[in-house]
């Protein structure tokens, strides 16, 4: 099975396979574990919907489950963000949510692996020479967040890939573990509300059946949510911090398998 069928089609929900539903249920316990903090462990998702789906039409089913396991974040994380870090990002990234709906008509997988690969391993060097050089600096300036923004924005839309984009400027911010989940929960909430529209109509990738797999994924997600929690509480905050950078060195490594 290699997508879904268009609104008003008959539905295809019973022609998945076995190994399609194991996939999409791996995909949503994980999911809901990097959402409320266990970063990173979502990455292997990427690659596993695209293969079961196609890269395009894998946007559109994760995105569902995304939000989901946004909204369950926000609602155990929201006292803990850092709004004023947020709306330094918030314009910037809705520009890079449009640009990326123009861009996935034309730019190749293969080119988005790549330039996601190379971005990724120049952001890991930054944050582990931050983390070793015990770094004071935060950048502040208006390019940086605006930067960060239309980047993220971007690679959430061509390929739900802004979760290194969104480590590298948030750890720079020096924020303590729980600020740093409840911001990036916040973020991603409204990014990926912001997106949906565009999935409906201008990528057609949401429809009927993908909302039912998605409201069947619920149970699974909120397990993953609250495994996600309780392994959180149990990681200092100077040792969270070198697990992000190990979960955006993964993410590389995951990009160049699916290249």
């Amino acid at each position: 099975m290699t997508g879904f069928a268009p609104i008003g089609d008959e539905s295809v929900l019973f022609e998945l396979s076995y190994l399609t539903w194991l996939g999409l249920l791996v995909s949503a316990l994980l999911i809901g574990m990097a959402k409320t903090g266990m970063h990173g462990t979502a990455m292997p998702t990427v690659p596993l919907l695209a293969l079961m789906f196609g890269a395009k039409a894998s946007t559109g089913i994760a995105l569902g489950m995304l939000v989901a396991a946004d909204i369950m974040a926000v609602l155990y994380y929201h006292r803990h963000a850092d709004w004023s870090v947020l709306w330094r990002v918030f314009p910037a990234a809705g520009l890079g949510v449009g640009l990326g709906t123009l861009m996935g008509g034309v730019i190749s997988d293969n080119v988005f692996a790549a330039a996601m690969v190379v971005f990724i391993l120049v952001s890991l060097v930054l944050m582990v020479w931050q983390e070793l050089k015990k770094s004071t600096w935060i950048p502040k300036h208006p390019l940086f967040a605006m930067s960060a923004g239309v980047l993220g924005g971007v690679t959430t839309m061509v390929g739900n890939m802004a979760g290194p984009v969104m480590s590298l400027y948030l750890l720079s911010q020096r924020l303590p573990k729980q600020t740093y989940i409840g911001t990036v929960a916040w973020f991603f909430l409204a990014v990926n509300l912001f997106k949906i529209p565009f999935h409906v109509w201008a990528w057609e990738t949401i429809n009927i059946d993908t909302l039912k797999v998605n409201l069947m994924m619920v149970p699974v997600i909120a397990l993953g949510a609250w495994i996600g929690i309780q392994l959180v509480k149990r990681i200092r905050d100077t040792n969270y911090r070198w697990f992000i950078i190990a979960s955006t060195g993964l993410s590389a490594v995951v990009m160049l398998i699916r290249g």
